[in-house]
């Protein structure tokens, strides 16, 4: 079993950044993939980036150029930097771990294993 626990989000003015933290318990996520993933209200939950086991990452088009993911092995914890933060960045902010070691189809939130209770992040304009 694997534990995630977000945190980071809250209340910011459109233009500003904000670092989410994703902070894994119950097994070593270093070999693995993890990924963000968000839901606003009333939509589906849309990919937002991925680093795999070798640090290689990915970040939806939306979110490129502004949003950085990065892994921290030794403290087992991922974090999501968000800049020039837009009103439609708001919505709920989910930690994801797929487990398996094998390729995957990183952009979809089937292909996770594990989720976290996600963290809420509001975009003022």
């Amino acid at each position: 079993q694997v534990q995630l626990v977000e945190s980071g989000g809250g209340l910011v003015q459109a233009g500003g950044p904000l670092r989410l933290s994703c902070a894994a318990s119950g097994r070593t996520v270093s070999s693995y993939a993890m990924g963000w993933f968000r839901q606003a209200p009333g939509k589906e939950r849309e990919f937002v980036a991925t680093i795999t086991w070798s640090a290689v990452t990915h970040c939806a088009d939306s979110v490129k150029g502004r949003f950085t993911i990065s892994r921290d092995n030794a403290k087992n914890t991922v974090y999501l930097q968000m800049n020039s933060l837009k009103s439609e960045d708001t919505a709920v902010y989910f930690c994801a771990a797929h487990l398996r070691p094998s390729i995957f189809e990183w952009w979809k939130a089937s292909e996770y294993d594990y989720w976290g209770q996600g963290t809420q992040v509001t975009v003022s304009s």
